[in-house]
């Protein structure tokens, strides 16, 4: 890319960046100004969706006169097309969302904006806005699937497995999440990790944690009901295992999920390599899937399951379930990540961690100081 090219899109990226929900706001304006329709695609409350926005405009901005990362933009750019299906976007909706673009760009480089600057821009803009477009109108897989939930129990005041039987079997890999909404919330879209394979029964199980402050997840946890349809949308993540290497994972919290559907995939092969999964809750009574994982351990000898908690007792109001002692699993005190490391030397191992995000780059942070490679580690953003 010219000169010129690379210094117009940085100069830009710094004007976006100096407001980014300002940034955001104003675009979504412009949007609904051009086609007011628009307006009944989006959820009524627009924090998140404008964060998102504007972290996807940041990183076309960013990539696209980079030295190297252009194929790997215009797939994202791809799956954000199909994935936006469920919103009901329409292809005629690039279009707005170009001019939109377009007019925010020219007020926020007032000054700057002429008329080999705006060529670079609309460039720049007719690739995100095209690419997404290209993908939605050429997909061949459904924008959603329909899902009924066929059991919910909870775990605890704030914990809860929902499982459900989907119209048709939706297409996703093991360790993958899918997207998810719920009739309470519509048009609130979040991604859920399946704790078991796909099948070709559609059934799906979801683990969910009411986060302090959140809606979606608290509204599963508490009112979720048998006979409730979902929606759900496109499967994303890249966790998978290597048959060539022995693997470490790393489970937090419901982080589980995406862990266990790989192990249950991986029990049905006669090749899976040797495998060891530390299992952390804060208590023992909070670690709600371990009599599952043993089973699935007795019978498949490369499989090693530890359990760590922070604290070696439960508070009053846990439920009571069997402790790790009960069932004859080793039992480790102290944070996750810390265990993990003290437990010996996992560079040559590939390693999968899943948990919260405060987790997962502790946990990554420690893995790395301790000799194993990034490019070894695998994690996705959300779970």
């Amino acid at each position: 890319m010219a000169t010129h090219s690379r210094h117009a899109l940085h100069h830009l990226r710094t004007a976006v960046n100096r407001d980014p929900d300002r940034f955001a706001k104003n675009v979504y304006t412009r949007m609904f100004a051009i086609d007011p329709d628009l307006r009944d695609l989006f959820p009524a409350m627009m924090a998140g969706q404008r964060d998102a926005f504007y972290r996807v405009v940041d990183h076309v901005l960013e990539v696209i006169p980079a030295e190297s990362g252009q194929p790997e933009l215009v797939e994202f750019l791809a799956q954000l097309g199909r994935d936006h299906r469920k919103f009901g976007v329409e292809p005629e909706h690039y279009r707005v969302m170009y001019l939109a673009l377009m007019g925010e760009f020219a007020e926020l480089m007032d000054g700057y904006w002429d008329t080999d600057t705006a060529d670079v821009v609309a460039q720049a803009t007719m690739l995100l806005t095209g690419v997404m477009r290209g993908a939605a109108e050429t997909a061949t897989q459904p924008a959603t699937w329909t899902a009924t939930v066929a059991e919910k129990y909870r775990i605890s005041r704030d914990l809860a497995v929902v499982r459900l039987v989907a119209d048709t079997p939706l297409h996703f890999h093991a360790g993958q999440y899918v997207e998810v909404q719920i009739p309470q919330w519509p048009k609130a879209w979040r991604n859920l990790s399946s704790a078991i394979p796909p099948n070709p029964d559609g059934e799906l199980e979801f683990h969910v944690r009411a986060i302090k402050g959140g809606t979606v997840s608290p509204t599963i946890v508490a009112d979720t009901r048998v006979g409730d349809v979902w929606h759900l949308a496109q499967g994303h993540g890249t966790l998978h295992v290597d048959p060539d290497r022995d693997v470490l994972m790393v489970a937090g919290g419901t982080g589980l999920a995406p862990l266990r559907a790989l192990i249950i995939e991986m029990s049905k092969r006669a090749d899976s390599p040797r495998t060891h999964i530390f299992y952390g809750m804060r208590y023992p009574g909070e670690l709600y899937d371990l009599a599952v994982l043993r089973r699935i351990a007795t019978t498949n000898p490369w499989l090693q399951v530890t359990a760590v908690t922070e604290e070696t007792t439960d508070p009053w109001w846990l439920s009571s379930l069997p402790s790790p002692e009960d069932l004859g699993m080793p039992h480790l005190i102290g944070r996750l990540g810390d265990v993990v490391v003290g437990q010996g030397s996992w560079d040559d191992h590939q390693v999968l961690v899943a948990g919260s995000p405060q987790m997962v780059e502790a946990t990554r942070r420690k893995l790395i100081i301790a000799g194993v490679p990034a490019s070894r580690i695998q994690y996705d953003p959300v779970i």
